[in-house]
């Protein structure tokens, strides 16, 4: 293909962009020649920021950085139910701890905002209007519980879930007359029923979905709110975005993608997916097995620039011995065009080993004390946890034992860190792994709410507080005489308590199946 262009051929039941098949850097070249390279990262705000999400921000901004190019946040708020502010305050601080800027975003402004989803509600009214004036989405009114009972049946008959098209037909006049006199609804995208769809990707090339896996697509939900990949499309046209990259989960939903944009007569960006974080046993990177929380990783004492460039070497080509990069030589190295399929495994052992080369090799000794100073002020983890310490010690040499878990990476559980609990190790593992999985529903994380949840937690299990609460002492600080505990949680932060608990839970499961 002459010109380093690309084209579109459209058909009536397939969608086809065939995408310029040479090298990615001329393809690029050739866009930052017109609009400028313009990538963006759009985290949803409903839990702690997770490594995954830096692992994807941090190829966007070196991307940028490797084209002259733009890199952009937005806030994919759009579940209202689960968005928080404290969630979104928590991922502006870990990627901004993690060393990334951006010169678009919810806190800075830009010429394309707002950037949260849930204040852009209006924007995406026409677009989706347009799609159902012209034919390619169409008003579903069933219920949940309709919907519920089609999925069972579904999966009872050995068959994927999907909508059955059962509202798909209904005449314009039942519609109208429904929609008229307020019945809920939601909005759906047709699907072509024959073909595929064919696109061409950054990492995988060349793929094909056929239209009979991909589901008609709910775009409008009854509430006004758009679904991810509404907002998703119509947000990176405004916003001039030129290359999606994100996680290869989303890979599946680029028909959906391709289609709207094609029904609002709109040019896709380019599209990479990248490989899956992943533990050294090929199963997805995630919570329940090991830390995933930046904050984690920050509570640890594991400086930002060691995360970044353990994290920056799966995007790189580098000799033995290289492996120490700074983010800008992370850039200058950034290679987009040799992208590995195989999933990029979390290698904990390899960052400890990163981690302590920076802090041997790259920090001098006054910026060595500075870090372990700022990194033991975090959230006020020091200077509270020792004001919490002062009516509970007779002289200062007891401080390291009673409060020294507030700093710890590791407060060392064994079996013989129960043995003196009045609870058996059965009731002891009934009250640590039903609060650790509790402990999930809170919102914001503080002492009230903590507090809250764990007499909650009490009443359900038919138990005193001060029953539950000796378990969590031990679980949380490694002692049976600690720091009030309510207070210690929330110093510590969620991600270290979840994964105190979680060690906690395997220790005492490791006592009752020994019995």
């Amino acid at each position: 293909m002459a010109g380093n262009r690309f084209i579109a051929i459209e058909f009536e039941t397939r969608c086809h962009w065939l995408f310029f098949s040479g090298p990615l850097h001329a393809l690029t070249s050739k866009i930052m020649t017109t609009s400028g390279v313009r990538v963006r990262i759009a985290p949803s705000p409903t839990g702690e920021p997770h490594v995954g999400t830096a692992y994807i921000a941090l190829f966007n901004y070196l991307f940028a950085k490797k084209h002259g190019g733009e890199f952009i946040l937005r806030i994919e708020d759009t579940d209202a139910t689960r968005s928080t502010a404290e969630f979104e305050q928590k991922v502006l601080d870990a990627l901004k701890w993690c060393g990334l800027e951006w010169s678009e975003g919810p806190d800075i402004g830009g010429p394309y905002g707002p950037y949260r989803q849930s204040e852009r509600k209006e924007t995406y009214r026409p677009f989706v209007d347009k799609m159902v004036n012209e034919g390619n989405a169409f008003r579903c009114f069933c219920t949940p519980e309709r919907l519920e009972q089609m999925r069972e049946a579904q999966r009872a008959a050995g068959k994927p879930p999907g909508y059955d098209g059962l509202c798909l037909h209904l005449k314009a006049e039942e519609v109208e007359a429904r929609v008229a006199a307020g019945e809920p609804h939601v909005v759906r995208m047709k699907i072509p029923t024959e073909g595929a769809c064919e696109f061409h990707d950054g990492v995988y090339g060349d793929v094909s979905i056929p239209w009979e896996s991909v589901d008609m697509q709910v775009l409008l939900k009854a509430d006004g709110m758009p679904t991810y990949h509404m907002a998703n499309v119509v947000d990176d046209h405004l916003m001039k975005i030129t290359h999606v990259a994100r996680g290869e989960e989303w890979l599946a939903s680029v028909p959906k993608h391709i289609l709207i944009y094609k029904y609002l007569g709109l040019e896709p960006p380019k599209f990479m997916h990248l490989s899956l974080m992943r533990n050294h046993d090929k199963s997805k990177l995630s919570k329940r097995k090991n830390p995933t929380s930046i904050s984690y990783y920050s509570a640890l004492g594991y400086l930002p620039e060691a995360l970044m460039n353990f994290l920056g070497l799966f995007f790189i080509q580098i000799a033995e011995g290289e492996e120490l990069l700074t983010m800008e030589e992370l850039a200058e190295k950034f290679d987009p065009e040799n992208l590995s399929k195989a999933g990029a495994i979390f290698d904990v052992q390899k960052l400890d080993w990163l981690n302590g080369r920076w802090l041997r090799e790259k920090l001098t000794s006054e910026e060595f004390l500075d870090r372990i100073l700022t990194w033991a002020s975090e959230n006020g983890r020091l200077t509270e946890g020792l004001k919490l310490a002062q009516s509970r010690i007779s002289k200062l040499g007891e401080l390291p034992q009673l409060a020294g878990f507030m700093l710890a990476s590791d407060v060392g559980l064994t079996p013989a860190s129960f043995a003196g609990l009045k609870t058996s190790p059965e009731e002891t593992l009934e009250i640590v792994s039903t609060v650790q999985a509790d402990l999930e529903k809170i919102l914001e994380w503080n002492v009230e709410t903590i507090e809250a949840e764990l007499r909650a937690i009490s009443d359900r299990l038919g138990k005193k507080l001060r029953v539950v609460t000796p378990p969590l002492f031990v679980a949380v600080s490694g002692n049976q005489r600690s720091l009030p505990l309510f207070d210690s949680m929330a110093l510590l932060g969620r991600s270290v308590v979840r994964q105190r608990l979680k060690v906690a839970t395997q220790v005492l499961t490791s006592m009752v199946g020994a019995k």
